[in-house]
């Protein structure tokens, strides 16, 4: 059963990553998607790819999600491209690590802007037309740091933990308009900002997982049509752990 079929989304940071997982996901459950990333070769290689897994419409708009304008107007071609919009997913992220000693104000503020102003910035302008249409699915891709912290990350934690926040209020705005929002927070998953961990640092972070293992991005996206879909209507301002146990 497809449990997307004709629902309409877009997924930031869609290219790679748990980010593409996602798409795909959607894709193959009827869903047509509009992947916004910033590396416009890549996207359109990845929209190709994923057009073949079932979905009415594949498309990739290359949007710097910090950035207002640019998000507006390309939501609004969303909605003239794919005829509406049902599922947004916030999953675009960066890192620029350091003890806060020495991390500079340009990688604080560009951390904060990509991973937590990026969701005003589209939340602000899919929630009008979501009112109206008295339907709507919101997910927010945090991280289990935004709910622990970790040291050298006090940008990311901070940008994590305000999307959380951000989350529980919007969903209060929403919720009476049958909207939906909510987070999901991985722990450690197999991707680029994975890999480039060294092989101490992993075993050092395996020591925190119960599981003892990474999980993949496909786990971040079998979560995500949960909350996308109507299985989870009963279900808003809540933050769903992927994590392998590391936060219980």
């Amino acid at each position: 059963m497809k449990l997307l079929a004709d629902k309409k989304a877009i997924v930031t940071g869609g290219s790679r990553g748990i980010g593409k997982a996602i798409a795909a996901c959607f894709a193959s459950h009827g869903a047509s998607v509009a992947l916004f990333g910033t590396n416009l070769e890549k996207g359109n290689q990845v929209a190709q790819e994923l057009q073949a897994l079932g979905a009415s419409k594949i498309l990739f708009y290359q949007v710097d999600v910090a950035d207002t304008s640019q998000v507006e107007k390309s939501i609004e071609q969303v909605y003239e491209d794919l005829g509406g919009l049902d599922i947004l997913v916030n999953n675009a992220g960066i890192t620029r690590d350091n003890l806060l000693m020495r991390l500079t104000p340009e990688d604080w503020d560009r951390v904060l802007e990509t991973n937590l102003k990026s969701i005003y910035n589209t939340c602000r302008a899919v929630v009008r037309s979501m009112m109206k249409q008295r339907q709507g699915k919101i997910i927010n891709v945090s991280s289990v740091v935004g709910l622990m912290g970790n040291a050298g990350q006090t940008n990311y934690a901070a940008s994590k933990a305000g999307m959380i926040g951000f989350t529980k209020s919007l969903a209060k705005e929403l919720a009476s308009r049958n909207i939906c929002v909510n987070c999901i927070a991985p722990g450690f998953i197999e991707t680029d900002m994975t890999d480039a961990l060294n092989e101490k640092q992993k075993e050092g972070i395996l020591t925190q997982i119960p599981m003892q293992k990474m999980g993949l991005p496909q786990d971040i996206a079998y979560a995500a049509l949960y909350l996308a879909c109507s299985h989870s209507d009963y279900m808003t301002g809540q933050v769903l752990t992927v994590d392998g146990g590391m936060v219980m």
